[in-house]
């Protein structure tokens, strides 16, 4: 289990449910056209620099550290709002995306494989 000291607000903190190893999934959303991008991670941390910088910034289980959408890239994602769901379990990040969303280059993650 994650333990991270964050400064985000515990009002916002006491809402999110987490996994065994304290994140909660983020599914991120094209502003303007709902298009559903990727899928990510966060821990209290990320959904804190998110929420203050307006800048995706996930938690990356692969390499075990946070991650700015774009740093690396350049495909930036500029967050429009911040929404978390009934169960507090999901936030729903919305962006606008500059460039591919997926690392794989596609501008969605999502767009591969359709099962049916």
């Amino acid at each position: 289990m994650r333990v991270e000291t964050s400064a985000l607000d515990p009002a916002i903190a006491a809402r999110l449910t987490r996994n065994a190893d304290g994140l909660v999934c983020a599914v991120v959303q094209q502003h303007g056209t709902n298009e559903v991008l990727m899928v990510a991670w966060m821990d209290d941390e990320a959904l804190h620099r998110t929420l203050t910088t307006g800048r995706g910034t996930y938690w990356s289980r692969s390499r075990e550290e946070y991650w700015v959408k774009g740093d690396t890239s350049g495909h930036v994602q500029h967050v429009r709002e911040v929404r978390l769901d009934c169960d507090g379990d999901a936030l729903l990040v919305v962006v606008d995306q500059e460039g591919p969303a997926c690392h794989t280059g596609t501008r969605t993650c999502f767009d591969a494989d359709r099962l049916r």
